[in-house]
């Protein structure tokens, strides 16, 4: 089994020089990965939503692999993310405290040390300057506008006030099945299943 060239291309583009030791102990699997991962389905998820950049689709994946518990995963592809996608230290940290309300303090934990290691050897001085955009008693507030950016103006109240429209918003559907095919490789096929029947639930209802 060969690695196509076009998942090399990819693949070198964000982890450069480096050699997976997998890609030595486990080279037949290592070849038929990156076909899936670095060819197949940048291919597929391409066809669906062509402006799912480099830069979106690892910070996607990173979201998946820490919620899926991959440490050593996300410890390859955070570097990588950093080094080669243009994901800011800013975004990786961002990413990981806004895990917090999703998996807990238990697992992210251990994924900041991880970000905050990265980050340290890569000549990033931390703490890293402040981000927040709002105080405890202003966060509620600032929330909703900021959901209203997102799904527009009046329908955060009625998305509380009628709970089975509150997914109608999901109005771009090949952008969330080409993010969802871009994690298939990270989260396996139940859990892209399930969401793939989430997004088909909010989108025909």
């Amino acid at each position: 089994m060969t690695t196509s060239a076009a998942a090399k291309a990819h693949h070198d583009q964000l982890f450069g020089e480096r050699i997976s030791t997998l890609a030595q102990t486990d080279p037949e699997f290592i070849a038929y990965f990156d076909n899936f991962a670095f060819d197949e389905i940048l291919t597929d998820a391409t066809n669906l939503d062509e402006s799912v950049d480099l830069h979106t689709r690892l910070l996607v994946q990173l979201a998946a692999v820490l919620a899926a518990g991959g440490l050593a995963e996300f410890h390859v592809l955070a570097t990588a993310a950093l080094t080669n996608a243009g994901v800011s230290p800013v975004e990786l940290k961002e990413l990981v405290y806004h895990a917090v309300p999703y998996v807990g303090l238990a697992r992210v934990y251990d994924y900041l040390h991880v970000v905050n290691d990265i980050l340290t050897a890569s000549g990033v001085e931390l703490p890293l300057t402040g981000q927040a955009t709002s105080t405890p008693d202003t966060r509620l507030e600032r929330g909703k506008q900021v959901q209203e950016r997102i799904v527009g103006t009046g329908r955060v109240d009625q998305m509380h006030a009628d709970a089975p429209q509150d997914c109608k918003h999901f109005n771009h559907r090949g952008r969330l099945l080409a993010v969802l095919t871009l994690l298939v490789p990270f989260i396996g096929y139940p859990r892209a299943l399930n969401a793939l029947a989430a997004i088909n639930d909010i989108t025909n209802d």
